[in-house]
């Protein structure tokens, strides 16, 4: 159970850091919630590809920046960076 609350916490972290940066170069809010959800579904994805034997993507600070910047397409590339590295 504390692993889950660690992913929602990465996650939560990771996007108060980028709601920040984006309100102090004077982003909208429309697009600041886009950020948030892809970073939602960015996290649930990476989560979900973790309970698949042989793929392991730590959920850090810098994996949820990425899924929150790119949503999926950013996940497909952690997920081809850790089969790699």
């Amino acid at each position: 159970m504390s692993e889950i609350l660690q992913f929602i916490l990465v996650a939560v972290g990771a996007f108060v850091v980028l709601a920040i940066l984006l309100k102090l170069f004077k982003v909208s809010v429309k697009t600041i919630l886009k950020f948030a959800v892809n970073t939602a579904v960015g996290v649930g994805v990476i989560f979900l590809l973790n309970l698949i034997p042989g793929v392991a993507i730590p959920i850090v600070w810098w994996t949820a920046l990425v899924c929150g910047l790119f949503g999926i397409p950013g996940v497909i590339v952690l997920l081809i960076f850790s089969f790699i590295l």
